[in-house]
């Protein structure tokens, strides 16, 4: 049951609204319509498009980071392996997002190899790599048509040296923009 407070308020309440609707002009002379204040025209300030930044260098297939530095596009990888490195995600889901708003770019992913293992067999990882590199950009929303893969195997070595460090420089998958 309601407190006798809380039903005087309410009955309170209901009278107000009853009055104030109840309330209406009945005037009988029309109202003077007052003429518009003429103002001199003002020349609108021309409106400057904001200009999105571009996700390409000048050369058109430079990917750039925000602050319009080059992103990484090697990919390096331990010896026999096609796993990615935790700490290349960052990069690659920059290399995602640019081609997911630049639907007319694509990109080619180079699978390189270092000079140890047979030719066939370096090929296969080279394209393992590759293929790694495409699964990551796709699930991350990149039109597979975007995406080409080509293995190198040992073919393109970035270091020709034969240590342990120029073979950790030629475990790579490669981006190239076109």
């Amino acid at each position: 049951m309601l407190s006798s407070n809380r039903l005087s308020g309410l009955i309170a309440l209901l009278l107000a609204a009853f009055v104030i609707g109840g309330c209406s002009s009945t005037a009988t002379a029309p109202v003077e319509q007052q003429e518009p204040v003429s103002e001199p025209p003002v020349a609108a300030a021309p409106v400057e498009e904001a200009e999105e930044p571009s996700d390409f260098a000048d050369d058109g297939v430079t990917p750039i980071d925000a602050s319009g530095r080059p992103l990484s596009r090697s990919f390096y990888f331990g010896y026999d392996t096609a796993v990615l490195n935790p700490a290349d995600l960052a990069a690659l889901e920059m290399h995602a997002q640019i081609l997911r708003r630049n639907a007319d770019k694509s990109v080619v992913i180079e699978g390189h190899c270092d000079e140890r293992g047979t030719r066939e067999y370096n090929l296969a990882l080279g394209e393992r790599r590759a293929e790694v590199v495409k699964s990551f950009l796709t699930s991350a929303g990149v039109r597979s048509r975007q995406i080409e893969t080509v293995s190198f195997g040992e073919e393109r070595p970035a270091d020709p040296g034969h240590t342990e460090s120029a073979w950790a420089l030629n475990r790579r998958a490669v981006l190239s923009y076109r």
